[in-house]
C-alpha cells in the first residue's frame, strides 16, 4: 500500500516556503555583494622612481587663485606627480567661506612655511618636492623634477578593502625615522562663488584634500604598517599615502589609489 501523506497544514506549508525563500534570498544577496565587495578591492606598488609631490595651496576667496588651480588640474592623469590642493582658511574673513578650507590643511602650510624659513604664508603657493616653486606659471609642458631615487625612497604600496586603505613602507636600514600622511583627493568639485573676490565665478578644483592625517614617525630600519579609515564624506575619493622625513614637509616617497 501507498505510504499516506501528511495532512496538509498551512503552516507547514508556509514555513517550508519560507525556509525555500531565505535560502533563495540568501543566494542572490551573495551573488550580488560579491561584485561590489571585489570591485572595492585594490591594491598598487611604488615604482623604482619616485614621483614629484606638488602641494598646492589655494582659496576660493582669494582673487589671484584660480589660475593656480587650472594649472594643477592640467596634471590629472600624470603618472609621474602626485596633486594635492591644500585650501586654506585665512582668507575666508573676505566674506566667502572656502567649503574647503580647514584647519589642518591650513597648519600643513604653516609647517612648510617654518621649515623653509618663510616670512610668512600665502595664496596661490606652489611647493614640488618639499621646496618653493614659484616658478609654476612658467612650468608649460616642461616634466616637474621627481623625487630622487633610492636609497632616500623606501618601499611603498596600498591595498584598498571598502573603506580600509593599508600601506606597506619598507625598511629603509641607515635612515632614521620616517614620518607620513594620508590624503583624500576629489576632483571636478564645482561651486558657484557668491560673495569675497571672486565673486560671481564658478570654480571648478581638482586635487582637493577632503581629508589630511599626518601619522606618527616611526623606526626606518624596520617595514612599517598603517591604516586609513575611509570618511564617509570622501567616498571614492583618490587615496594618496605621502612618506616623508619626520618633520612631514620633507617628501621622499609617494603613490596614489584610485579604486573603480
Amino acid at each position: 500500500m501507498p505510504t499516506p501523506r501528511p495532512p496538509y497544514t498551512p503552516h507547514l506549508m508556509a514555513h517550508r516556503r519560507g525556509r525555500l525563500w531565505r535560502s533563495l534570498s540568501v543566494g542572490a544577496l551573495a551573488a550580488t555583494c560579491l561584485p561590489l565587495a571585489m570591485a572595492q578591492t585594490c591594491q598598487r606598488s611604488a615604482g623604482a622612481q619616485p614621483p614629484a609631490v606638488v602641494e598646492l595651496f589655494t582659496s576660493q576667496g582669494c582673487s589671484s587663485c584660480p589660475p593656480a588651480d587650472a594649472w594643477l588640474s592640467t596634471l590629472k592623469g600624470n603618472e609621474g606627480v602626485i596633486a594635492l590642493s591644500f585650501h586654506v582658511n585665512y582668507w575666508n574673513y573676505l566674506g566667502w567661506k572656502d567649503p574647503y578650507a580647514t584647519a589642518e590643511t591650513t597648519e600643513r602650510q604653516r609647517q612648510l612655511q617654518q621649515a623653509m624659513k618663510g616670512a610668512y604664508v600665502y595664496t596661490p603657493q606652489v611647493v614640488l618636492n618639499g621646496r618653493d616653486h614659484r616658478q609654476w606659471r612658467e612650468q608649460g609642458t616642461h616634466p616637474l623634477p621627481r623625487l630622487p631615487a633610492t636609497p632616500q625612497a623606501p618601499t611603498l604600496s596600498l591595498a584598498r578593502n571598502g573603506t580600509q586603505v593599508t600601506a606597506q613602507v619598507g625598511a629603509l636600514p641607515g635612515q632614521g625615522q620616517l614620518a607620513g600622511y594620508w590624503a583624500v583627493l576629489s576632483d571636478g568639485l564645482s561651486q558657484q562663488v557668491t560673495r569675497g573676490e571672486n565673486a560671481g565665478s564658478r570654480l571648478v578644483n581638482d586635487h582637493v584634500v577632503s581629508h589630511y592625517q599626518p601619522v606618527p614617525a616611526w623606526n626606518a630600519n624596520s617595514p612599517h604598517t598603517l591604516q586609513l579609515t575611509v570618511p564617509a564624506q570622501s567616498g571614492k575619493g583618490r587615496v594618496v599615502f605621502i612618506v616623508t622625513q619626520p618633520g612631514y614637509t620633507q617628501p621622499v616617497q609617494g603613490l596614489a589609489l584610485q579604486c573603480s
